[in-house]
């Protein structure tokens, strides 16, 4: 075993004692970024060539610090994004939702169907809906100008020349596509007020703007979503939009078959929790 190795067997036990949920794939992720190579190279790097820098980041993450923001990637279905401080880190929940708007896709008899993706944040599902649907054109909406910054700097390394970055609110936006639109999608802020986070990678670290909802219930950017929804999409398009695990009855109920909404859905993650709404526009 190398120096490397015992190192990492180390720091997996002082991340474990810290509660962090994946103490060796995190300390195997910090040695690859400091030493420069894949994680599956770990065993090449010399003794002589191990880089004192990797306990700093250990340290770091010791204290709960997102893995993302020590390495500056995340990684999403097929992408790794750069991120850091002032925008959310995307999760695997979000890659659920983001996996049925692309299947919704791939079946539409639309040559080049037309997408809203609303509050991208780093950009990770506009960016995973252009390459794997190849002939859509993603629009990315995002206001704060932290976030933007992030989604900018992604969307232009992997963009492909067809995903769009408008710095909009998403209560407003893109009125020259009304009712152009074929799919919605949405991972917008639904924390309610006054709620703490469990996690201290969400709760210190992820902008609050990102997480913190508007309203007693925290959905009132949801039902934003909604109209905007309603407004942007042709009739049979479809909405998919996040939220906590304890707000599907909330969120199944913001779209309203009184306001054009058909086959409303609550759907579930890889843990079998409710964690996003689906729904149809305008069609019987």
């Amino acid at each position: 075993m190398t120096f490397l190795l015992d190192e990492i067997a180390l720091a997996t036990a002082r991340l474990a004692e810290a509660g962090v949920p994946s103490p060796r794939t995190d300390a195997e992720e910090i040695a690859a970024y400091v030493h420069g190579v894949r994680r599956s190279e770990l065993h090449t790097v010399a003794d002589a060539d191990f880089d004192a820098l990797f306990w700093e980041g250990v340290a770091r993450r010791e204290a709960r610090e997102p893995l993302q923001h020590i390495t500056g990637r995340a990684y999403f279905r097929y992408l790794s994004l750069e991120v850091g401080p002032g925008v959310f880190v995307p999760r695997p929940e979000t890659e659920v939702m983001t996996g049925w708007a692309i299947e919704r896709l791939q079946e539409m008899d639309v040559a080049s169907p037309v997408v809203v993706d609303l509050g991208t944040g780093s950009g990770a599902i506009a960016l995973s809906i252009a390459q794997e649907v190849a002939l859509a054109t993603v629009h990315a909406v995002e206001v704060d100008p932290d976030a933007y910054r992030w989604a900018k700097r992604n969307i232009l390394e992997q963009g492909q020349g067809r995903v769009h970055l408008h710095p909009e609110d998403l209560a407003d936006a893109l009125p020259e596509l009304n009712g152009q639109v074929d799919l919605v999608v949405s991972n917008p802020p639904y924390i309610p007020p006054g709620a703490i986070p469990r996690d201290p990678e969400v709760r210190d670290y992820d902008p609050h703007r990102a997480l913190f909802g508007s309203g007693r219930d925290g959905l009132d950017e949801v039902r934003a979503v909604e109209r905007t929804a309603r407004r942007l999409l042709r009739p049979g398009g479809f909405v998919a939009v996040e939220h906590a695990d304890e707000q599907g009855t909330p969120v199944y109920l913001i779209f309203s078959e009184e306001n054009g909404w058909r086959d409303v859905r609550s759907r579930q993650d890889l843990a079998r929790r409710d964690r996003f709404v689906t729904a149809r526009f305008g069609q019987e």
